[in-house]
């Protein structure tokens, strides 16, 4: 693909993003080839919506290009709901009105929260005047199908990347720059994720036949050891596809923001949000939240009502499940309490950051629980064995896989912290053909390695590509 993309096309920009386009529709398909007309439809639809909207624009029709916005936003949330959420909600509609309403099966086209969000983000940036409407169909099929980012992540705004579609230039230092961040994001997936992985599956996996009162195989430290390893998991496996998909689309001139921060060195909950998932929640600001009226409300209730719709949102964007529900409303009150207490503003002396420290992992791994588990009940029963409820302190399955994955779960820690920036400014000024030598080395390592693990391992996907 790099062959074709820098040697046989290199001359042409349109061949360039058409051969993009093409092969990240190739790859969309390669899972499941009937989906690949959802994202046919929604870039045609999306394409024809930019071109009214961005029209209407220049006419200076301010009513017409608001409503091929609010038009275009129906048909997205639209095509999410049929294959998201319909099922859910027929289900549900079923047990609370005493009907029976056929139920029916959908199968869930990958990655579809990431591309629906991410076409609404084109035509809504072109209605905002934050980058010119596409008169070329492949330009917009490119930006939503872009194969890097395009089934976990991050959600690039049509606005970042607008002037890269046509005008973008690579060079060598950002094709060096993109491997190196590959090899990393790769490394955290299959090295770290995968195997922090094995100690969570067991413990969730403890959870059948388990009630509110508990689950009875769950022992108290087995079920802060598989906590723990989720809370890793999902940090390692979310943050290293970013760091693929970054890596990835720097190699073809293209520079995605960030998604991750170190996430748990936050000291409130609401500085955690700015650092995790970064892509979702600066959409959810800036497309629901500043819509809203965000915090420049007459009323304390509005603004309490604009929050809760934003994290009623964030929760059902995650998945069709009661848990995912609580979780956004989970963050919903603790953003609430710490806004209106205060407690989120940092005390720059460090008097209480320990504590504030230990309070947000406490949050994090208690929404982790809710996220990660099947159903409110399952997830009931496995805090109750967190906080006392458990009918073993220990068991062998506990010392099992404490024994056997604590290294995987001791890296996972360690770089969840910022030890490699850390590193790099203790050695800044101090550069030398030496040092470059040892970072290449260390890099070109961690790609065997990762590539070891990658072939003796069983298949293990991103836990984002269900959304």
């Amino acid at each position: 693909m790099l062959f074709v993309y820098y040697a046989l096309l290199r001359k042409s920009r349109r061949l360039q993003n058409a051969f993009l386009c093409l092969a990240s529709l190739f790859f969309y398909a390669w899972g499941e080839p009937k989906f690949v007309l959802v994202m046919l439809l929604s870039i045609t639809v999306n394409w024809l919506f930019g071109m009214l909207t961005g029209r209407s624009r220049e006419r200076g029709d301010k009513k017409a290009a608001k409503t091929f916005v609010t038009l275009d936003v129906i048909f997205n949330l639209t095509i999410i709901f049929i294959f998201k959420y319909l099922m859910f909600a027929v289900t549900n509609i079923n047990a609370l009105t005493g009907s029976s309403f056929a139920v029916p099966e959908i199968a869930l086209p990958i990655g579809i929260s990431f591309f629906t969000f991410q076409s609404m983000s084109y035509v809504i940036d072109v209605y905002r005047g934050r980058g010119e409407y596409q008169k070329n169909i492949i330009n917009v099929g490119l930006y939503i199908s872009f194969f890097p980012q395009l089934i976990a992540g991050p959600i690039v705004r049509y606005e970042t990347i607008a002037a890269e579609i046509m005008g973008r230039k690579e060079n060598l230092d950002d094709f060096t720059e993109g491997c190196r961040r590959f090899i990393i994001g790769l490394a955290k997936k299959v090295i770290i994720a995968n195997n922090v992985a094995m100690v969570a599956d067991q413990a969730f996996d403890m959870l059948k036949g388990a009630s509110f009162y508990g689950a009875e195989g769950l022992s108290f430290s087995m079920a802060w050891l598989g906590i723990i390893a989720y809370t890793l998991q999902i940090f390692f496996d979310f943050s290293g596809y970013s760091d693929m998909a970054i890596g990835l689309g720097r190699m073809f001139g293209f520079h995605f923001l960030e998604n991750f921060n170190y996430p748990y060195i936050s000291l409130s909950v609401t500085e955690f949000w700015r650092r995790w998932h970064i892509s979702l929640g600066t959409w959810f600001r800036d497309y629901l939240y500043i819509p809203l009226g965000g915090n420049r409300t007459k009323t304390k209730a509005r603004h309490l009502f604009n929050i809760f719709v934003v994290w009623l949102c964030t929760g059902i964007w995650h998945g069709a499940n009661w848990t995912f529900i609580v979780w956004g409303l989970m963050y919903f009150v603790l953003l609430i309490f710490e806004k209106y207490s205060g407690f989120d503003t940092r005390d720059e002396k460090g008097k209480h950051h320990f504590i504030k420290h230990v309070y947000l992992l406490l949050c994090i791994m208690i929404g982790w629980v809710i996220f990660r588990a099947d159903s409110i009940g399952d997830a009931a029963a496995y805090l109750r064995c967190m906080f006392g409820g458990a009918k073993s302190f220990t068991d062998g399955t506990a010392a099992y896989y404490a024994r056997e994955f604590w290294m995987f779960i001791a890296m996972g820690i360690l770089f969840s912290m910022p030890v490699v920036p850390a590193i790099k400014k203790r050695l800044a000024g101090r550069e030398s053909k030496a040092l470059d030598i040892a970072g290449a080395i260390a890099v070109l390592c961690l790609f065997l390695i990762s590539v070891s693990y990658l072939v003796k391992s069983t298949y293990n996907p991103f836990i984002y590509f269900n959304f």
